[in-house]
């Protein structure tokens, strides 16, 4: 049937590796660290050290999964194949909402960021930041690898700057210091809060660890999508290691926990801020604040790429408007890019003028949905593992099925600690939840809607006895048995002329669930074309007179385009059953009979074509 395509090169093994480098990087390791060192005390590394496995895992089960069913939508496919169409559909808005809500908070603290050296309107700075963040990802998706390559770049050399002179200071080899564990011990031991303390701060700190999952999205505009979600995965075991465990270590030794603890405020210092001023550096304030900047504006730019691909992922699957689905020249899917800056815009204005209702909302009703999506993903590899022969595995979760079911114990564990604690972790998982609730609902609704419209089978409406020209309009179904023998029926006689127009739709070609923005325009064509050669070669085998064309991708106006230039007096529409079929849904036939003085006969195709799409 053709050769699948591999996807175009759009981003390089070099961007890709620092883009899952710096995935894990944002701004919560830079600021929010003091929060946990001063709720948690000196062995506050032990609480990353403890997220940061859950991590770990949930990235090994990805890797598991990626690379034994390469799919571009990526963990949403993978819930979707394995627990059903509602756990598709809950990963793929629940995570796109977490990142639209991201790219609006994330504007915001740039903007507050600028603030400490220009004073200027906050909303009017994250309003420029999140147009700029736009404009990058729009002019094409090289140009977001390159930004985010420079953005990760920064943060990784100032973390590693930190690490090294931190252990520098730490063992002695700092001028005129000794070395000195001693702030590990001498305020109150090591669990001045209680060994629990250390169980408590996952709650927090796995939060500022989001963002690794982001390269198996990323990788599928790679060169070698299975290579570079594999590496991505086993990279993340030694990042974690060394930027969240080690800097907590540092800085824990080099102050004492008690210096993180809230002011009357309720602010506490920036860990990296005090520690750089501790060892007289000067200008550590600005060089952070630059530094914590650019951790935002990478937050911002990875945020605004991967709501936009789950978004498109979303329409691929018939879960989104299919105008989602459309890429510019340069292979970008740039109505979901819009869509989806659009909502960090309202974000920002939310924040600007109702920073602690309408945002507050928002915030606390995306609070808990990453946990929601990982727990999913580790139910996904694990039901998906027994599905699949040993053989296919090339990478696997170590020591299945128990790790997989710990890791899924201890996310859920986490959820039932958000709701002990109360107060703002409480508040964040029930709005939460009730943001799951509505998306099931809008699942169901949809469902719903589908079958309960008018059931339509066989054929409908079968039109003047002898046609002399059939416009034939079809897709999925447009090499079916049931139309072709509509087909053959109506043209007995031999006297009939067929046109038969396939939209080419990435949707309904399936292009759009094995391709990426890049090629899929290319893609599409191929598809489309090769089922519209295919159907007039069965027609003109069989002595009928029969020719076509691709026609625009949204099926009422390519029938409107042929009705004009091919003026039949017979329409034949196909489709699937009315539980299975967008143009159903979208009552494309009986639009058809509204517009047109002609017959319109439905063919309704039981069995949808077997042909991969490429």
């Amino acid at each position: 049937m053709g050769e699948t395509p591999a996807l175009k090169k759009a981003l390089s093994q070099r961007q890709l590796t620092m883009i899952a480098i710096g995935g894990v990087i944002g701004a919560g390791l830079f600021v929010g660290s003091g929060v946990v060192i001063g709720a948690t005390g000196p062995g506050s590394f032990i609480t990353y050290a403890l997220a940061g496995v859950l991590v770990i895992m949930v990235m090994r089960m990805l890797a598991e999964m990626a690379v034994a069913n390469p799919s571009t939508g990526s963990f949403a496919d993978y819930a979707r194949n394995s627990l059903g169409n509602w756990a598709g559909f809950s990963v793929g808005w629940l995570y796109w909402y977490f990142w639209v809500i991201v790219v609006g908070f994330e504007a915001i603290a740039g903007a507050k960021i600028i603030q400490f050296w220009v004073d200027v309107p906050i909303w009017l700075t994250a309003l420029l930041l999140l147009i700029a963040m736009t404009a990058t990802n729009l002019f094409s998706v090289s140009s977001f690898g390159e930004f985010e390559y420079w953005f990760a770049g920064i943060k990784v050399a100032a973390i590693l700057a930190f690490i090294g002179l931190g252990a520098l200071f730490v063992f002695g080899l700092w001028p005129n210091k000794d070395m000195d564990f001693s702030n590990l011990t001498s305020h109150g031991g090591f669990f001045p809060m209680g060994a629990m303390a250390v169980t408590v701060g996952v709650v927090t700190v796995i939060f500022s660890m989001v963002g690794a999952e982001i390269a198996t999205i990323a990788a599928a505009e790679s060169a070698d999508p299975e290579r570079a979600v594999a590496k991505a995965a086993n990279s993340v075991i030694l990042r974690i290691a060394i930027f969240f465990v080690g800097s907590a270590f540092l800085i824990t030794t080099i102050l004492p926990w008690d210096h993180f603890k809230k002011d009357a405020a309720g602010n506490v210092a920036s860990p990296f801020v005090s520690v750089f001023t501790e060892m007289g550096i000067p200008y550590a304030d600005h060089i952070m604040n630059a530094v914590v900047l650019t951790a935002v504006l990478s937050c911002l730019n990875s945020g605004m790429y991967t709501a936009s691909r789950m978004l498109f992922v979303l329409a691929a699957r018939r879960e989104a408007p299919p105008q989602l689905v459309a890429v510019t020249r340069r292979g970008v899917p740039a109505p979901a890019i819009l869509t989806s800056s659009v909502i960090g815009f309202l974000c920002v204005i939310a924040a600007a003028f109702w920073p602690d209702t309408i945002f507050a909302f928002l915030l606390n009703s995306s609070g808990a949905v990453i946990l929601f999506v990982y727990l999913l993903i580790c139910i996904s590899q694990i039901v998906l593992r027994y599905r699949t022969s040993p053989g296919q595995l090339k990478v696997k979760m170590w020591l299945f099925p128990v790790l997989s079911i710990l890791t899924a114990l201890a996310i859920f564990g986490i959820l039932i600690q958000m709701y002990v604690q109360g107060g703002d972790n409480r508040k964040a998982l029930t709005l939460s939840v009730a943001s799951w609730v509505v998306v099931i609902l809008l699942f169901l609704a949809n469902r719903w809607f589908i079958g309960h419209r008018p059931e339509v089978a066989g054929v409908a409406a079968a039109g003047t006895a002898h046609p002399h020209r059939v416009l034939v309009l079809a897709n999925e179904t447009v090499e079916s048995d049931e139309l072709l023998d509509e087909l053959r029926r109506i043209g007995a006689d031999r006297d009939a002329l067929y046109q038969v127009v396939v939209p080419a739709s990435p949707i309904d070609t399936g292009v759009a669930a094995t391709h990426g923005p890049l090629d899929i325009s290319e893609a599409t064509t191929r598809a489309a074309q090769r089922r519209l050669d295919q159907t007039l070669a069965s027609l003109r085998s069989e002595q009928l007179q029969a020719d076509g064309e691709l026609g625009d991708y949204r099926p009422l106006r390519a029938l409107a385009h042929a009705v004009e230039a091919f003026r039949p007096d017979q329409i034949v529409i196909s489709t699937l059953p009315p539980e299975d079929s967008v143009w159903h849904r979208f009552e494309v036939v009986d639009r058809a009979r509204a517009d047109y003085q002609i017959p319109v006969t439905h063919v309704v195709s039981r069995a949808r074509t077997q042909e991969p799409a490429s």
